[in-house]
């Protein structure tokens, strides 16, 4: 059983940083595509960035220059740094696992709220 669990969100204010993590169980972490998505209220969830096992970052226009993600492939974990964060940040942030074979597996969320 694979479990994805996010922590690190909470109340910033706009121009403020904050940092996610990631942990994965299961064995799938290091050959699996990783991903941050988001999801506000009343909208649809939205890829902010991904990582694939060996590959190069890829992030949502949105949060191009602000967002950085990486992945520790030794610890099961990855990270989404985040910077000059904007109230437009706000939102459920949930981290996705993308194994070659079967299904995704998804987090819990964490909630990250940007306001003054």
């Amino acid at each position: 059983q694979v479990q994805l669990v996010e922590s690190g969100g909470g109340l910033v204010q706009p121009g403020g940083s904050l940092r996610l993590s990631c942990a994965a169980s299961g064995r799938i972490f290091s050959f699996s595509a990783m991903g941050w998505y988001r999801q506000a209220p009343g909208q649809q969830r939205e890829l902010v960035a991904t990582i694939p096992p060996g590959g190069i970052t890829i992030y949502a226009d949105s949060v191009k220059g602000r967002f950085t993600m990486s992945r520790d492939n030794a610890k099961n974990t990855v990270f989404l740094q985040m910077n000059s964060l904007k109230p437009e940040d706000t939102a459920v942030y949930y981290c996705k696992a993308s194994p070659p074979f079967g299904s995704p597996y998804w987090g819990q969320g964490t909630q990250v709220t940007v306001s003054s």
